[in-house]
């Protein structure tokens, strides 16, 4: 269990985050076109897992723009925005944003996903939706870096997590 604040009120996660230099725990989420996908879908790639409660607040919105002008310039990089919002939420959301270089996958089947790596809030108004974290992995599904940021409200270190994907 992990202790963060949301707003400055304390709350948990349901775990911790994987560690580095250990094999990423697999997933199967949802795409927009509300198919299951799997981190097997991208083999090859470079994937940093941009984690967050909801596509629908400033700080997400934010990140998933910084990452989405990183991915442009990388193509051996996949940007994973992955969060409890609806896929339909998500697609319109990148739509009416002009984000087409992330791959928003919901957790609409399953909170799984967010068990396995730990950032399940167990608790506080959020509960049930994710932590706000940053997984970077390589080619091999090796995790490379991770953050989970202490304060929901806060963006996570872009230079630091795009530094990971070297």
């Amino acid at each position: 269990m992990a202790n963060i604040t949301f707003k400055g009120n304390p709350i948990h996660t349901n775990g911790e985050l994987p560690t580095v230099g250990a094999a990423a725990p697999g997933f199967k989420l949802v795409t927009a076109s509300l198919s299951d996908v799997t981190l097997a879908d991208f083999p090859g790639k470079k994937k940093l897992l941009n984690i967050v409660p909801s596509l629908d607040t400033s700080v997400c919105a934010l990140s998933t723009r910084k990452f989405n002008e990183h991915a442009k310039a990388h193509p051996d990089t996949v940007i994973l925005v992955i969060s409890a919002d609806l896929p339909f939420a998500q697609h319109r959301f990148c739509g009416n944003e002009g984000l087409d270089n992330v791959v928003t996958l919901s957790m609409m089947r399953s909170r799984k996903f967010a068990k396995d790596y730990g950032v399940l809030l167990e608790d506080g108004l959020l509960a049930g939706l994710t932590a706000r974290a940053v997984v970077v992995l390589d080619e091999n599904n090796t995790v490379r870096y991770t953050e989970l940021v202490p304060e929901i409200a806060q963006e996570p270190d872009y230079d630091a997590a795009l530094a990971a994907l070297g």
